[in-house]
Order: C-alpha cells, then sequence, then structure tokens
C-alpha cells in the first residue's frame, strides 16, 4: 500500500485504507454527494464520491477498511481525494497496524519511566494517589497506554497521551530542580496527573473523536473530578493539599479563553503551564515538518504559531 504521506497531486491509487468518517452532503446545486476522511498510520486525507450511486460504489459505513481507487487533487491548498471506486475491504486482506498512528517509543518503556517518576515522590499522601491511579487501576492503565493526547494538533496517535505526559513530566522535573521555591512532589504529581480526563474526553482508536461527556465536560473538568473522587479514598487526605492539586489541574491550560476554569495561582500551577504549553508546542512543529519532511522551502503561514515555518539549514 502507499501510505498517505506519500501522496502527491496528481497521483492515482488503489488501496485499503481505514474510514475514518463517513457523512452525506449535498451541492450547492442540490447534488448528493458524500464526505470521507481516510486514515492510515501517517495520517488522514479528505476524500470526496461525487456521484454515491455511480456503479462501483459499494456500500460502507465509518471504520469500514474500505478498498478505494482515486485521483488525489487539490482543493483550497489542501490535498483530496477524489473518489472514482470503492468497496468494503475483506478482514484478510489489511492488517490494523497499518491504519492506526502509533507511538514510536515502546509502551513498556514508557511505563517504566512514568513508574519511576511516581516512585520518586515522597509525600505519603501523593504517593498513595498516584498508585491508586497507575498501578492499582489496571483498567485505567490500560486505556492510558493506549490512549492519544489529542483528536488532532499534536500527539493525535496510540500511546500519544503516555508519551505528552512524560514529555511534560520531565520538564517539571527539570524546572523543580532549577527553582527551588517549587514543591517537586506536587508538581510531579500534577504533571502525571494533569491529562487523565482525556481517557474519558477522547474515545478509543480507530474513532479517537469526542465523547459525549467530553463535548460536555472537557477534559480539565473531569481530570479534576477523578483526582477529588481518588483522594477520599486515601484515608485523612490533607484537604489543603487536594485543593492545591486540583488547582493545578484546573489551571494548567494557563488562560480562560484556552479553556482553564482558573488561572495559575501557585508556582507549581504556572510551571506545569508552561511545560504543558512547551511539550505540546514542540510535537506539534516536530508532526508539521515531519508531514513535509521533503520539503525544504518555507511551508506557509501557520494559523497555531502566527508565522511562516521551514527547516533550519544543514550546515
Amino acid at each position: 500500500m502507499r501510505y498517505l504521506n506519500e501522496l502527491h497531486e496528481g497521483d492515482r491509487i488503489s488501496g485499503i485504507y481505514l474510514c475514518k468518517q463517513k457523512q452525506s452532503a449535498m451541492t450547492k446545486n442540490g447534488k448528493p454527494y458524500e464526505n470521507i476522511i481516510l486514515q492510515d498510520k501517517t495520517g488522514v486525507l479528505d476524500g470526496k464520491i461525487w456521484d454515491p450511486n455511480s456503479l462501483g460504489i459499494d456500500d460502507f459505513d465509518a471504520l469500514d477498511y474500505i478498498d478505494v481507487v482515486g485521483d488525489v487533487t487539490s482543493f483550497a491548498g489542501a490535498m483530496q481525494l477524489n473518489i472514482k471506486r470503492v468497496r468494503k475491504a475483506a478482514e484478510d486482506e489489511y492488517d490494523p497496524a497499518d491504519y492506526l498512528p502509533v507511538s514510536e517509543n515502546s509502551t513498556d518503556d514508557m511505563y517504566s519511566q512514568l513508574r519511576a517518576f511516581i516512585d520518586s515522590v515522597e509525600n505519603h499522601y501523593l504517593s498513595a494517589l498516584l498508585k491508586k491511579l497507575f498501578v492499582e487501576d489496571e483498567a485505567f492503565v490500560k486505556a492510558f497506554e493506549g490512549h492519544s493526547a489529542a483528536k488532532t494538533v499534536h500527539h493525535g496517535f496510540i500511546g500519544g497521551l503516555m508519551e505528552h505526559t512524560l514529555g511534560v513530566t520531565r520538564l517539571c522535573d527539570y524546572m523543580s530542580k532549577a527553582y527551588p521555591v517549587i514543591n517537586r512532589d506536587l508538581l510531579i504529581t500534577a504533571s502525571l496527573l494533569h491529562d487523565i480526563g482525556k481517557t474519558k474526553e477522547l474515545s478509543a482508536f480507530p474513532l479517537n473523536d469526542y465523547t459525549d461527556e467530553g463535548q460536555l465536560l472537557g477534559h480539565i473538568y473531569m481530570g479534576a473530578q477523578m483526582i477529588n473522587d481518588l483522594a477520599r479514598q486515601i484515608p485523612e487526605f490533607p484537604e489543603v493539599l487536594k485543593n492545591e492539586l486540583i488547582h493545578c489541574i484546573l489551571s494548567h491550560h494557563g488562560e480562560l479563553e484556552y479553556g482553564s476554569p482558573k488561572k495559575p495561582a501557585l508556582v507549581e500551577a504556572v510551571a506545569l503551564n508552561l511545560a504543558d504549553n512547551t511539550d505540546a508546542r514542540m510535537e506539534t512543529i516536530t508532526e508539521i515538518f515531519a508531514a513535509n519532511k521533503s520539503k525544504k522551502e518555507w511551508l506557509g503561514y501557520n494559523k497555531l504559531f502566527e508565522s511562516n515555518l521551514r527547516r533550519t539549514d544543514e550546515v
């Protein structure tokens, strides 16, 4: 198969891809067509079936693996596939591993690093809370290991949530050593827990989309709620410490307009916000360059960074 990140305008492709989404629509002239999102482990591609009732267009649903024939075109600066023929693929025709984006890092290795950070927390109550979730709750650990950190933008792959969590925690560990004013146990605990609500906000792969609960509540509120429930299970968990920890979670996006119910009021909350933003942005630009690895020129204006981007010249 040809992976989606290898395609160029003008290519004709014939291969099997995961149909991540399928939606019926209508042109301005009242003609029905279908919007398709194709996915493999390298990314996604918009597709159009302009004549859904024509010969060669068989029935299929979202999350089916489909064999498509089509032409790669460009619209509004983005590639899309003009689908000519499509059928649902049989189970023996594809390997799911080719279609689900996966972290390049070993899950076992990442979990070992996570456990090492947990074991480094000396505060009895915080240590107990972390172990209750990341050690004793096998169902949560399984969900956490397989989850993405986002639907799109950054770490949108299997293992992405754990990879992002470790990236944030490493940055927090550095800051705790560089700035003695920081309570390391509180900051490390907050960094490990800051995105646990995403296990409920986003559905598991292959869908990796917002759940109904996620749309209504969001991962920040759900994560704070999970921590509050865990703290109640630990005898004599200090109320002040619980509130400080939850504050870090509630404020980790930094600004009210970015979804945080509170702005950071503790030094640990400030550090967590900076670490979270740094890891997310560095992964985002890494993924942008990876998706354009053959391009050495300027990539054009990027809305997130509010700048035209390009790689550094090789000396």
